[in-house]
């Protein structure tokens, strides 16, 4: 799963996995905030959600993590790195 093809292709759901004070300064449009922590919590929201889901977060390392523990409950999804790498892939949709 290429995820710079999953945002260019508006594909799936965007879930950023930052804390919510991250989440709020600053966020990929049309992202999701879940943060790492709640996502045991938050596990039906999440297969609820459009997939693949494309996970990010400030340089990729809680996304991979996210991605672990999703992907362990059967969820599709990627770890697309940082949400600015996120932006840059959606604004060459535009």
């Amino acid at each position: 799963m290429n995820p710079e093809q999953l945002i260019k292709e508006k594909q799936g759901t965007i879930v950023d996995v930052r804390s919510r004070g991250e989440f709020m300064g600053g966020n990929a449009i049309g992202s999701i905030n879940i943060p790492l922590q709640e996502i045991h919590q938050r596990i039906d929201e999440l297969k609820s959600l459009q997939s693949p889901l494309v996970l990010c977060c400030a340089s990729g390392n809680r996304s991979g993590m996210a991605k672990q523990m999703l992907s362990q409950q059967g969820i599709e999804c990627c770890n697309a790195g940082s949400w600015l790498e996120v932006n840059f892939f959606q604004s060459q949709t535009l």
